[in-house]
C-alpha cells in the first residue's frame, strides 16, 4: 500500500525538504525518501577499488583522501588526480549511492587542493571533514566551498559531515550541532551529519574499547541528542570485527536503539567488502518481520508486539479515521492506548527519510509517517490493514 494512501491531508514526500535552486544537476534529484544507512569508505590511492566502487550497493560512498591515502605529497596529489578523473568520467545518476568525499583537515597543505580539485565536481554531494575539533573549523571548510571553481553552478548545497575525533570535538559538541554558513548555504554547504570516528577519540582520550562497548555509551548517546537537538543525521562508528556477520549485527541493533541513522564501513586496505552492507542496511530500517527492536519478550502478560511497520500502519490507519470523524481523545492500536500527544508526535530523527510537504512547509511528519516512509524507500512491503 503506497503511504500517501494512509492519509487525505494532501502531504507529499520530496527529497528531503528541499526546494530546488536555480541552476545544474537536477537530473541526480532523486523523488524518494533518502536512505543513508550504509556509509562505506573507498581510498582514492587506489583506481582498482574506484572502479568497483559504485558496485557496492551501499547508500553512501566517502571517497577518501584522508587516512587511507599515504601521507607524502606525491601520495596525495596521485590519490586526487585518481579521484578527479574517475568522478570526471563516473555514470553517477539518481539511482546511484549518494557520493562524498572526506577532506584532509584543514591543519595540513591539502585541504585547499582537496576542495578545489575535487568539491568543484557537481557530482559531489556532501564533504566529511576530518578531525573537526570547533565549529570555526567548519567556517574555514565553508568559505573554501564559497571559492571554489564553479560554485556558482550548484543547485544545491554541499551536505558537510563533521568527523568528531577528539575531546575537544566532543567538548564543542553544541556549537558545531548549531553551526550555519554564514554564506548563501548553495554556495557555503550546508551541515548535514555527525559523524563518530571511535578510533581516533578512543586514542584521544585513552578509552579501552572492548566488546560491550559500555564504554562509549555516553559519548555515543551525547552525539545523538546533540544531532537530533538540530534536525542531524548522526552515523556511527566503524566495526573493526568486519569479519564476524553477528557481532557486527548486534553492534548495529545497539546503534539503532540509541539513535543513530547509519554506520560506517572502512574495508581493508587490499579490496572492498561489501558483505557487511546487507546488515547495516536491514538494521537501519523498520523492521518488516518479527518484533520491534528492544520491544519486551513474549509472556504470558506481553503479547507478541507487531512489527514496526504494521504498528506504523495501524497507527495512520486510525489517525485517518479519526480524521475523517474529527475524533478526540485516544485510539486503541492492538491493546494498546494511542493518545493524542502520540499522534501529534514529530520524529526528527532521521532528517533524510521524511519531507515536509511542498505545499505546506509548515506541516510536521509524525513518527508513525516517518517509519512507513522508510519503508517505502527500502522496498518493503506496507500491509493493507
Amino acid at each position: 500500500m503506497a503511504f500517501a494512501s494512509f492519509l487525505s491531508t494532501g502531504r507529499t514526500l520530496s527529497r528531503h525538504c528541499r526546494v530546488p535552486y536555480s541552476g545544474l544537476s537536477r537530473r541526480f534529484i532523486s523523488n524518494k525518501p533518502n536512505l543513508r544507512r550504509s556509509w562505506i569508505y573507498v581510498p582514492s590511492s587506489s583506481e582498482r577499488m574506484l572502479q568497483k566502487s559504485l558496485g557496492t550497493g551501499s547508500d553512501v560512498i566517502i571517497y577518501d583522501l584522508e587516512d587511507s591515502v599515504a601521507p607524502s605529497p606525491e601520495d596525495k596529489a596521485n590519490a586526487r588526480a585518481n579521484l578527479k578523473k574517475f568522478l570526471k568520467e563516473a555514470d553517477i545518476g539518481p539511482n546511484s549511492p549518494h557520493i562524498t568525499v572526506r577532506v584532509n583537515d584543514i591543519s595540513t597543505p591539502y585541504f585547499e587542493e582537496d576542495v578545489k580539485e575535487i568539491l568543484s565536481n557537481i557530482k559531489v554531494g556532501g564533504v566529511v571533514l576530518a578531525k573537526t575539533h570547533a565549529a570555526e573549523d567548519l567556517d574555514v571548510l565553508s568559505d573554501a566551498l564559497r571559492d571554489a571553481p564553479l560554485a556558482e553552478a550548484r543547485a544545491f548545497p554541499v551536505e558537510i559531515i563533521p568527523s568528531l575525533e577528539s575531546a575537544r570535538a566532543m567538548w564543542n559538541l553544541r556549537d558545531i550541532a548549531a553551526w550555519k554558513s554564514k554564506h548563501e548555504p548553495r554556495l557555503g554547504g550546508e551541515l548535514k551529519a555527525l559523524m563518530f570516528a571511535c578510533e581516533d577519540y578512543c586514542a584521544d582520550t585513552s578509552i579501552i574499547r572492548t566488546p560491550t562497548r559500555r564504554e562509549l555509551l555516553f559519548t555515543r548517546s551525547q552525539l545523538v541528542i546533540a544531532a537530533k537537538a538540530f534536525g542531524l543525521d548522526v552515523v556511527d562508528m566503524v566495526c573493526i570485527q568486519y569479519k564476524d556477520k553477528e557481532y557486527l549485527k548486534d553492534e548495529c541493533v545497539d546503534g539503532r536503539q540509541l539513535g543513530f541513522t547509519g554506520k560506517r564501513i572502512r574495508p581493508p586496505q587490499q579490496a572492498i567488502h561489501p558483505s557487511q552492507i546487507p546488515i547495516i542496511q536491514s538494521t537501519f530500517v523498520p523492521t518488516p518481520e518479527g518484533p520491534c527492536l528492544g520491544s519486551l519478550p513474549v509472556t504470558n502478560t506481553h503479547r507478541a508486539p507487531p512489527t514496526e511497520v504494521l504498528r506504523a500502519a495501524k497507527i495512520l490507519k486510525g489517525l485517518k479515521n479519526a480524521h475523517i470523524s474529527e475524533a478526540r481523545g485516544a485510539i486503541g492500536i492492538d491493546g494498546e492506548m494511542i493518545d493524542a500527544p502520540m499522534l501529534k508526535q514529530v520524529s526528527i530523527g532521521n532528517p533524510s527519510f521524511f519531507a515536509m510537504s511542498l505545499a505546506n512547509p509548515t506541516a510536521r511528519i509524525t513518527q508513525a509517517e516517518q517509519i512507513i516512509a522508510i519503508a517505502e524507500a527500502a522496498n518493503l512491503t506496507i500491509p493493507n490493514v
